[in-house]
């Protein structure tokens, strides 16, 4: 997991609680506040799982490589034979 996803789902639910104590208490700002940190959270954990996709799309890409090439040394082995 990337640490992004950690970073952000820690901002989200720290924002989340920041905001619903301001609507507990009404005060504007921590609700404000809150809301922008469930935001920006929100924002960097999305951007970690774009992260995480493109890394295992990358490491998928890289398997199906290397099975090809290992194909295709079997087969000239057994031409050459």
């Amino acid at each position: 997991m990337d640490k992004d996803r950690m970073k952000g789902k820690a901002d989200e639910v720290a924002g989340r609680v920041k905001r619903q104590a301001g609507e507990w208490t009404g005060d504007t700002e921590a609700q404000v506040e809150g809301g922008a940190q469930e935001v920006k959270g929100k924002v960097q954990n999305a951007w970690g799982k774009t992260k995480d996709a493109v890394r295992d799309a990358a490491d998928e890409a890289k398997r199906r490589q290397d099975e090809h090439e290992a194909e295709h040394d079997d087969r000239r082995k057994r031409d050459v034979a």
